[in-house]
């Protein structure tokens, strides 16, 4: 598979990227480059690697009682939306006004 100067145009122009000329054959170059260290990694025999499932494991942390390595989730109160609405340059009482960023 080979990514065409078409083909970056094309993910550019869904990006809202603005590449210029020169930047559209380097770009599909460097894509073409990473596929093909993809490819290679593809070609390597993995069937004897274990899934890893979570990298403490693999540090050699120690699980805590309820068997994760991470810390337990726990319900916590949260901030009162009136006091964050507050503090928000612009508001319509419930949510935060932001400047539009896309143009189409």
């Amino acid at each position: 598979m080979s990514v065409s100067v078409e083909d970056v145009r094309h993910v550019a122009d869904l990006a809202n990227l603005e590449l210029t000329a020169e930047e559209l054959p380097r770009m599909a170059k460097d894509l073409n480059a990473v596929l093909g260290y993809i490819a290679q990694l593809n070609e390597l025999d993995t069937s004897t690697v274990e899934p890893m499932a979570q990298v403490g494991e693999v540090l050699g942390l120690e699980p805590a009682q309820n068997g994760e390595t991470l810390r337990a989730d726990a319900v916590r109160a949260s901030l009162e939306r009136d006091a964050v609405m507050a503090e928000a340059p612009e508001t319509d009482g419930r949510f935060f006004k932001v400047p539009r960023v896309l143009e189409r």
